[in-house]
């Protein structure tokens, strides 16, 4: 997204990725689309890749990809990524559950996902859908990319639940609305100051961080006492036996009086 508003997006989530990525570590690392935004550019993993779709050809990729694929068919072997960074993918694929499921195929166990996405319940969410009524129509000029199926925060979370994903960070930004030019888009800065804490779950994108949990058999101690430790036991009162012969000749013992 080019222009004012896609600036002022990209900056803040670039914002949100270098922070988020600067202490995550392991050896391999992949980010899904948008190569304007370098969202790895932080982190310190050896091997870091950048893969791309929508090309025909590879003389047609983007600078700096390392590889043309379909996101939800990604060429790695089952747990060998340690992390993956999506900015923006799942609003740009066609099917983007089954790229959340490919991701969490390649993740290793406590992989980390880090995902970016347009909120459709912000002011840039009704700007999407008065552009994509005047391309229907063919009126108007669009500020935004056409995006027809918005995934919602809330549903995302669902998705990552459901795939057995814990999150760890989640929030919104970039509350100001969409302008023309970069000095109408400074002029509602004030409105960054105030959304979170007054209305935060309406900023113009999501950010959240999520690590894969893979769910074993959990081993239960023992309680079977071992040989050693009846024989040290001490016998209940209440299941002590009496030799019935003694008892016999106690009472036949002069002087002894029953209780």
């Amino acid at each position: 997204m080019a222009g004012a508003p896609g600036q002022y997006l990209m900056a803040w989530e670039r914002a949100q990725f270098d922070h988020a990525v600067a202490d995550l570590f392991g050896y391999h690392a992949l980010q899904l689309g948008l190569p304007n935004l370098n969202a790895l550019a932080m982190n310190r993993m050896p091997h870091r890749w950048l893969a791309t779709q929508g090309v025909q050809s590879p003389v047609a990729a983007e600078p700096g990809a390392a590889l043309l694929t379909d996101f939800a068919a990604l060429p790695f072997a089952q747990a060998s990524l340690d992390l993956v960074v999506m900015p923006h993918t799942l609003d740009c694929h066609a099917d983007p559950h089954a790229t959340l499921r490919e991701v969490a195929r390649v993740l290793v166990p406590d992989g980390r996902v880090v995902i970016s996405g347009f909120n459709p319940a912000s002011l840039w969410g009704l700007r999407f859908q008065r552009e994509r009524l005047s391309r229907r129509w063919g009126t108007g000029a669009s500020l935004l990319p056409p995006l027809d199926k918005a995934i919602g925060y809330g549903r995302l979370r669902d998705w990552l639940h459901l795939l057995d994903f814990d999150i760890e960070v989640g929030r919104f930004g970039a509350y100001g609305p969409v302008m023309g030019s970069e000095a109408w888009q400074r002029r509602f800065a004030w409105m960054d100051r105030l959304g979170a804490r007054w209305w935060p779950i309406f900023g113009a994108a999501y950010f959240l961080v999520a690590v894969k949990r893979v769910h074993g058999v959990r081993l239960l101690e023992t309680k079977w006492k071992t040989i050693k430790q009846r024989a040290n036991a001490t016998v209940p009162l209440a299941h002590r036996h009496t030799d019935p012969t003694l008892s016999h000749q106690l009472e036949e013992e002069p002087g002894f009086e029953p209780r």
